[in-house]
């Protein structure tokens, strides 16, 4: 799968909707560059002005290899460092090497693996009221340990960035066919089937470089990021990824409750809308979910596999001594919170469990505790460990590495434990619906 483009009709359907009420611009800010396609942009200050023509002036000798020199393209990168000339040139200049990094002058010739067209759950399906693409996210169908082990991280993010220049080129189109400047994307992330196993550490960290690479490289092209079915562990996985995004993008993200089909239409078209999201819109065959545009990904076989773990940097050394046992405690101070680990060992096999202390403040055996994930032996010296629960109530979590059964041979292993918190707004937010 990937992006899929949209057809004539789909283009012809959206320019017959956007006649409707159009909803409020929340992705240019206090600024809203408006007017024609061959007009000057408007809606600017004299200062700003003053500063785009001076922009242009500064950045003179690269303008010859950016995808675009007209004004709106310049005022992404001056808007996204609040006109600050020096920073919007530094941002700019940057790009230009990330753009030759990633050849995006011909991005949209390469062809992704076809473990990654098929199992990169996204996809491109209609515009919105004001002409924007939408770009769908079908979390439940995210396994990024299955395509980090099948192919690069390189080719994930590549893929992302490809899509994303796919949907630029596509807000070109529109805005020839609609004689308005379309220049931003609506995205909708599915978060139904959201599980700790999305959580997984090194999957996590590929989501935060490509948040981070999007803030960069492409600014002030998103018009809001809508979530619907977000589940109670979503404002743990979004306080995971909202240190690399802008306070200006946090501010896009829209939660919807239970009328979120209702909501959706507010913004979407039914026609432009696929019939699993409240619309009208089907495959050629009738398909509600419009499998020709989205793909929804699923777990990835095992036969596509190139390699069974991921290198980690643990934050962490122990020796655990033959005969003994190592704990390492974790204080949860209210329910709702993940913990996460990732170990290995050296020299063999570990025993690992995680226990809830009964006494405050001083060591307990395990029989002591209260058991919460059951102690059982690990090849970790083999293939690393990973795993996350959630705690549903507070008190001090004990991670065990248990050797005690080994009389001959201590164990070394490294690990990285984290709490996760949520984050307070989205919970808020979630608990309200």
């Amino acid at each position: 799968m990937g992006v899929a483009t949209s057809s004539a009709e789909d283009r012809r359907a959206c320019r017959e909707t956007h006649s409707g009420a159009c909803t409020q611009d929340q992705g240019a800010g206090p600024h809203t560059a408006v007017g024609s396609m061959s007009g000057q942009v408007g809606d600017l200050s004299p200062s700003q002005e003053r500063a785009l023509a001076q922009f242009r002036e500064n950045v003179q000798d690269v303008l010859a290899v950016l995808p675009s020199t007209d004004d709106y393209f310049l005022l992404r990168w001056l808007r996204a460092r609040s006109f600050d000339l020096k920073k919007s040139e530094d941002m700019l200049r940057k790009h230009v090497k990330f753009r030759k990094q990633q050849d995006l002058d011909n991005i949209l010739t390469w062809q992704p693996s076809e473990v990654v067209r098929l199992y990169e759950p996204s996809g491109f399906c209609g515009h919105d009221r004001e002409g924007s693409p939408v770009w769908y996210h079908i979390i439940r169908g995210l396994d990024l340990k299955g395509l980090l082990f099948s192919v690069s991280k390189q080719e994930i993010l590549r893929f992302n960035f490809w899509s994303l220049e796919l949907l630029l080129r596509d807000c070109e189109q529109q805005s020839q066919e609609l004689g308005k400047k379309v220049e931003k994307i609506s995205t909708v992330f599915d978060f139904e089937g959201l599980s700790l196993r999305h959580l997984w550490k090194p999957g996590v960290e590929l989501v935060q470089e490509f948040f981070s690479a999007l803030e960069a490289n492409y600014p002030e092209i998103l018009k809001n990021l809508i979530i619907v079915k977000a589940p109670k562990l979503f404002p743990v996985a979004f306080n995971l990824i909202k240190p690399y995004i802008t306070e200006e993008t946090r501010r896009k993200v829209v939660i919807l409750g239970g009328n979120w089909k209702q909501e959706l239409l507010k913004l979407i078209s039914p026609d432009q809308l696929p019939m699993e999201f409240g619309g009208t819109m089907t495959d050629p065959d009738g398909n509600p979910k419009c499998l020709t545009k989205i793909n929804y990904g699923g777990d990835v076989p095992q036969h596509y596999y190139l390699c069974n773990h991921v290198r980690v940097q643990y934050d962490h050394q122990a020796t655990v001594g033959r005969g003994s046992s190592l704990q390492v405690d974790n204080e949860i101070l209210f329910p709702g919170c993940v913990l996460r680990w990732q170990f290995a060992s050296d020299g063999g096999d570990i025993g690992f469990g995680v226990f809830l202390k009964t006494k405050m403040g001083e060591r307990q055996r395990a029989g002591e505790m209260t058991e919460v994930l059951a102690s059982q032996r690990y090849n970790a010296h083999m293939v690393p460990e990973d795993g996350s629960l959630t705690c549903t109530e507070a008190g001090v979590y004990v991670l065990r590495f248990d050797n005690t059964y080994s009389m001959i041979h201590p164990k070394h292993i490294s690990y990285t434990v984290e709490v996760l918190l949520p984050d307070q707004t989205s919970l808020e937010k979630i608990e309200k619906f």
